[in-house]
């Protein structure tokens, strides 16, 4: 077993190796992307796409948490070894799909079009263009959904490398029909066309591959009721799980909305970014680890399955340190290069939304691990009731106290309570150690954390303002810091000696 495990291991640094090159790759190429596109379409029309844009992603929360379901059984059967079992769950999860992208055309075609048609604030010599966009939106969403097992399937074998190579290809043909705008007439609507194709053409790259290399994904008819419930009821648990998520965040935004008015918002805007930026660094890590805590759970190897989400726990919370703690430091430096003009609150958003997601990293494989067992039901009842709890307890000291920070600090709060209350429904659920996280994970991460921060505070004080200059080198400081730390103080000799024989390959 330990020759599987090691084999795992490497497996699991090679499948983030290429996760994070396609995340700089696509953040690179996208950032680009949009700039041109916004020179080309304008602001009025670069708007009036986002806006049509957002309405239709609010009908695919479904198909996040389908999406969720699909992966967890397939890692699971193929955890097991059960070819047969996983090639039928793939196949009821495509017949799922189908119908879930007709429900999808028909609310969007409905109640979507009639808020588009009735309330959407769209320019009149706009309108017409806006319902090409509109249709053509839904059907790239429809495209984009139908290629959501397969997706799940190269996850679930542990394909990355393609699976970064699928992405890049997307985001570079992306910006190619950014260019060919300059040569169209009627670029709104020519855009949402190419877009259109190219959610079309990357359906059948991730199509053609997995019926080649992934024999589960050779559909077979005849799989049982039983199997449609199992999926759907899971998927149905996660979606309280997405839709509690959702409107905890989108909660929050509307009620700084409605006690300080739109400038808040906009200094929140700004910390939603500066968050998911940072948070895909997290993000690609766990992806790559979790389908081998799903599959160790379902061949048994509990030993390995909790090991491995330890270490998950404290690798996730090192790697988003090493990125957060000089962006919490220098945050309205980088903010003021970013920028230039900056709303007000926004550094206290940035700060607060950092610890959230510090918070966060630590207990992402707690999530996937309570996916591992399958029964979800009362896992997400619970967690779905304490995210959801901030909205009340915001609103309540808002009232109060008029302090806009308190929106996020309650919900660094809320996400403390959650991560306590996995803890324990866990080491209910399959006997987690409870202590042993509460002593290799958590106290450790904080130990770590001590002398980086005292390094990278005091560098900021000592170090004479020099503009950029001064920025990079406390950056640079804070990362070299955190690092060392990390490596003497936060790895086992065995974590230590893996990741110098990763460095000498």
């Amino acid at each position: 077993m330990q020759e599987t495990h090691e084999s795992s291991n490497r497996r699991i640094v090679k499948n983030t190796l290429a996760l994070y090159v396609r995340m700089l790759v696509i953040t690179i190429v996208s950032l680009y992307t949009s700039r041109v596109v916004l020179q080309e379409l304008g602001v009025e029309d670069y708007g009036i796409y986002n806006v049509i844009g957002g309405i239709v992603v609010l009908f695919t929360v479904i198909n996040n948490a389908m999406v969720i379901s699909t992966q967890r059984f397939l890692n699971y059967d193929l955890g097991r070894e059960d070819i047969e079992g996983a090639q039928k769950d793939f196949s009821t999860s495509v017949v799922i799909y189908i119908g879930l992208s007709l429900f999808v055309v028909f609310i969007a075609e409905t109640i979507g079009l009639l808020f588009v048609n009735k309330w959407l604030n769209i320019p009149q010599d706009r309108f017409a263009d806006a319902q090409w966009v509109y249709q053509f939106t839904i059907l790239a969403t429809v495209f984009n959904i139908l290629r959501a097992p397969y997706n799940a399937a190269i996850i679930a074998y542990e394909r990355m490398t393609i699976y970064a190579i699928f992405s890049i290809f997307e985001a570079v043909f992306k910006l190619a029909i950014a260019f060919l705008l300059t040569y169209s007439s009627y670029k709104l609507i020519s855009y949402s066309l190419y877009i259109t194709v190219i959610s079309f053409i990357t359906f059948l790259f991730f199509y053609a591959y997995c019926r080649v290399k992934i024999p589960i994904t050779r559909f077979v008819k005849g799989n049982g009721m039983d199997r449609y419930k199992k999926l759907l009821s899971f998927s149905g648990w996660s979606l309280l799980g997405s839709s509690a998520n959702l409107a905890a965040s989108q909660g929050i935004n509307i009620i700084l909305n409605l006690f300080f008015g739109v400038a808040v918002n906009a200094a929140m805007g700004i910390a939603n970014q500066v968050n998911s930026a940072i948070y895909s660094f997290v993000s690609n890590f766990q992806t790559a680890f979790n389908p081998q805590i799903i599959k160790s759970y379902a061949n048994g190897d509990y030993e390995y399955f909790k090991n491995l989400i330890l270490r998950t726990s404290k690798f996730s919370y090192y790697l988003l340190f090493i990125i957060a703690l000089p962006v919490f430091v220098c945050i309205n430096d980088i903010l003021q290069v970013w920028l230039g003009q900056v709303p007000e609150y926004t550094v206290n958003f940035c700060r607060l939304m950092l610890l959230f997601l510090l918070v966060d990293a630590i207990q992402g494989p707690l999530w996937v691990s309570a996916q591992a067992n399958g029964n979800i039901k009362n896992y997400q009842i619970l967690m779905s009731s304490i995210i959801v709890s901030n909205i009340p307890i915001t609103c309540i000291l808002l009232a109060l106290f008029k302090v806009p920070e308190l929106a996020l600090i309650v919900k660094v709060c809320v996400n403390v309570t959650a991560a306590t209350a996995r803890v324990f429904y866990l080491r209910k659920l399959y006997s987690f150690p409870a202590r042993r996280y509460l002593f290799e994970v958590v106290l450790k991460c904080f130990a770590i954390s001590l002398v980086p921060i005292l390094f990278t505070c005091a560098s900021q004080f000592l170090i004479p303002n020099w503009g950029i200059t001064k920025l990079l080198t406390v950056v640079a400081i804070s990362i070299a810091a955190s690092i060392a730390s990390i490596y003497f103080l936060g790895l086992s000799g065995e974590e230590k000696s893996f990741i110098r024989s990763i460095i000498k390959k």
